[in-house]
């Protein structure tokens, strides 16, 4: 593809597909260029450079985010949906834990969905500061969470099946020698030593917010 035919928004959608693929590690001008059909250099028309243009991939992506209206809902039903809609949106691309830890991350949908976090905080009865330390509880949950699926697609992407079957035998035959993990491993629910229980997110998530709640009648 020429340069002259490409535009801003099409390299940066071809980001998004190419480090849902490959991860933060797989994005390059010229791994772009061939998924576009055009020079790398044709991308340097377009955006500055490679953090250039994971600043504006990680923006468009956070776009994605729905934000609840807060006169229809309560601000617990409304901090919920904003968890669990930022949790699925890091879920769908783990890279953006790459980046979170590796670029100072801005722009104009990120600040739209920061300011509106803050509003369900501040409906709720916090105010200044307490906004503030809310908003980022619940945010550094969702993205601890987050970073469990990163990570199993980064490994996916490092490890053969057999090189990840055999890593997981060594944890599970570690995990054996103690008597809490070796009853859980008993488990018939137990197919996966590093999985999570069913419904953990949520369960953290609302008593997360009962804490803060609890804040709130102090």
């Amino acid at each position: 593809m020429p340069r002259d035919t490409l535009t801003r928004d099409q390299i940066v959608r071809a980001a998004i597909d190419l480090m849902d693929a490959e991860g933060l590690e797989g994005l390059n001008m010229r791994a772009l260029g061939k998924r576009l059909n055009a020079a790398a250099t044709a991308m340097y028309w377009h955006v500055t450079n490679k953090d250039n243009l994971v600043l504006l991939a990680t923006d468009r992506v956070w776009g994605e985010l729905t934000l609840p209206d807060l006169e229809a809902a309560g601000w617990r039903t409304a901090a919920t949906a904003m968890a669990t809609d930022l949790y699925a949106m890091f879920t769908r691309h783990p890279w953006l834990v790459q980046v979170l830890a590796a670029h100072l991350v801005y722009g104009q949908s990120k600040a739209r969905h920061d300011d509106h976090h803050l509003a369900v905080y501040e409906t709720a009865g916090f105010t200044g500061d307490q906004a503030d330390r809310a908003t980022a509880a619940v945010f550094t949950y969702v993205l601890g969470n987050a970073a469990g699926t990163a990570a199993t697609a980064s490994l996916s992407r490092k490890l053969t099946g057999e090189q990840f079957h055999d890593a997981m035998n060594s944890a599970q035959q570690i995990a054996m020698g103690y008597p809490r993990l070796r009853a859980r491993l008993r488990t018939p629910a137990a197919d996966d030593y590093a999985a999570a229980p069913d419904q953990s997110f949520e369960f953290g998530l609302q008593a997360l917010l009962d804490g803060l709640e609890r804040h709130l009648t102090v």
